[in-house]
């Protein structure tokens, strides 16, 4: 099967993957916003800033109409989000760990899903269509964290934008070297993803922190009868 038949086969399981994304995304958003507070409405734009916002700065960049203007499903998507968070909030809300599963789903898919869309639009540079991938990975999650007055947890010291790199440089490496199924490129992305993510939690990988020392300038005071008290 050609790799334009095979695109075709994709489409439906591409949908799929974007909505996995789109709702896991929208669920570490709210959660993050229920914990500062916000309303319902609020936490509402929250989720969608999240789990669009990637992929909406990629399709801009790519000059084509953002994906989610395409269907409202996407939409209603983010407000299932709203509600699984209110029938479920205490487990959603007060576990590190839930919140660090859903928005790992959500980073590894959009990765791979913004990597895939970036080659179909024919910029297949390895570099360029990485790039895509990470974007749509973490934008969201930094327009989330400048929203709710956090720093982006992509300019912090614990890998993030890196695992999602690394999955992406794995899947065109696929891509490159021509694997017949895309299936296998998908899956083995977003676990290699999540499996970073889940090291660098796990035993407290990080990147080095970038440290200035400010130079601070002494001023003695005279000794001596002269002295200025």
């Amino acid at each position: 099967m050609t790799e334009a038949a095979w695109h075709d086969e994709m489409l439906p399981f591409m949908a799929v993957l974007e909505y996995i994304g789109t709702f896991a995304g929208a669920i570490s958003g709210i959660r993050l916003a229920s914990v500062k507070r916000f309303d319902w409405f609020g936490a509402y734009v929250i989720g969608l800033v999240t789990a669009l916002g990637g992929g909406t700065l990629r399709d801009m960049m790519l000059n084509v109409e953002p994906f989610w203007m395409a269907a409202p499903s996407y939409l209603v998507a983010t407000f299932a989000a709203v509600v699984a968070v209110w029938l479920f909030g205490r487990r959603f809300i007060s576990g590190k760990i839930t919140w660090f599963i859903f928005d790992t789903i959500s980073i590894s898919v959009f990765t791979i899903v913004g990597l895939e869309k970036s080659i179909n639009c024919g910029h297949d540079e390895w570099w360029l269509a990485i790039l895509m991938g990470v974007i749509t990975g973490v934008f969201g999650g930094v327009l989330r964290d400048i929203c709710i007055n956090e720093v982006p947890l992509i300019f912090r010291k614990e890998i993030y934008a890196l695992a999602c790199a690394a999955g992406g440089l794995l899947y065109y490496v696929l891509y490159w070297c021509h694997v017949s199924d895309p299936y296998v490129r998908y899956i083995l992305g977003v676990l290699v993803i999540f499996a970073i993510r889940a090291l660098a939690i796990k035993y407290h990988l990080g990147v080095p922190v970038l440290s200035g020392h400010a130079h601070k300038t002494h001023h003695h005071r005279p000794n001596g009868p002269n002295a200025a008290s």
